[in-house]
């Protein structure tokens, strides 16, 4: 387990490089330069000028790359050109509301995925089968940011049941603890559900089919033949060898749930990781778009590495192998 640990360590640690090392280049290759400002004719040259030196964009590209590794293996991400603090700083402020808006789509996923996928699986080819198969595979094939647009139309504007954008109501600061949990739950409703909600699509149609064909096998059948009930066929022995795949897709899905939420931030103006990177691509601001990069990549592998324990430590056979 220790050489699976350190090979995986090191193909995560490649893997990682490779992503910041491809944004780099395609971000300082890319014409144009940050924030338009050293493109803008109104600024004299002399300032531009000025302006590149400080940001170090006047040093050749293998220069400004070798600099920028060694600052980042230090974990020094430099300055923010749009911002003009720390990127640690911005991104530091950027990761609770992620954190939070991921956190509760995964809730929705996994109550939602695990409820729908067990229902449709207790009768195959049933009405209900049929209605959660068609509704999942439409709910999965919506647009991420589509989705977000229509909840805002429907329960923002339609029907004003919910606020359109932003974490909080404004003066929501100087409300006691419980109106203020309450706020931040009334705000973070529909994100919550526009993220979550194709990856519960998703996940019910995996559940069900990973449900029907271990409901197939003969450990199955031969509980089924010793008098036990459908229900504890169903929870206590297929449910229960479907875990090993589930615990790997869950943590797979947590590591997509934190670096996708890209386009439901920009919609709802969520003042997270997505909408920081979001707006960094727009001003060409590459300190900070390397490092939400460099977030969004670990936690993408770290959660590949997470799943791939979890089914060690739920199969023996994984183990031995």
């Amino acid at each position: 387990m220790g050489r699976f640990l350190l090979r995986r360590l090191a193909a995560c640690l490649t893997l990682v490089w490779l992503v910041l090392t491809g944004t780099f280049f395609l971000l300082h290759l890319a014409p144009g330069g940050p924030g338009g400002a050293l493109e803008d004719p109104r600024i004299p040259s002399e300032q531009r000028l000025r302006l590149r030196e400080l940001w170090g964009l006047d040093r050749p590209l293998a220069v400004q790359y070798g600099l920028f590794l060694t600052a980042a293996a230090r974990g020094e991400w430099g300055h923010s050109f749009q911002h003009h603090r720390p990127v640690a700083a911005v991104v530091a402020g950027a990761l609770p509301p992620t954190l939070l808006l991921a956190g509760a789509a995964l809730a929705i996923e996994w109550t939602l995925g695990l409820a729908l996928g067990v229902a449709a699986a207790r009768r195959p080819g049933g009405a209900l089968d049929q209605t959660l198969r068609i509704l999942s595979l439409v709910l999965y094939s919506l647009p991420t940011f589509w989705l977000g647009l229509m909840a805002v139309l429907l329960f923002s504007f339609h029907w004003p049941l919910f606020p359109p954008s932003h974490l909080a109501s404004v003066g929501a600061e100087a409300l006691p603890p419980l109106p203020r949990l309450a706020d931040l739950a009334w705000h973070l409703a529909l994100p919550a559900l526009a993220v979550g909600l194709p990856s519960a699509a998703a996940l019910a149609r995996f559940v069900r089919g990973s449900l029907v064909e271990t409901l197939g096998q003969e450990f199955v059948l031969a509980a089924r033949a010793r008098g036990l009930s459908g229900r504890r066929v169903l929870f206590g022995h297929a449910l229960r060898a479907s875990l090993a795949p589930l615990s790997q897709l869950f943590g797979l899905s947590l590591a997509f749930l934190l670096s996708g939420t890209l386009a439901v931030e920009v919609v709802f103006a969520w003042p997270g990781i997505g909408r920081v990177t979001f707006d960094a691509l727009t001003a060409r601001d590459y300190p900070v778009v390397l490092a939400t990069t460099a977030l969004s990549a670990t936690m993408v592998v770290l959660g590949s590495l997470a799943a791939d324990l979890l089914l060690a430590w739920a199969d023996p056979r994984v183990r031995r192998a």
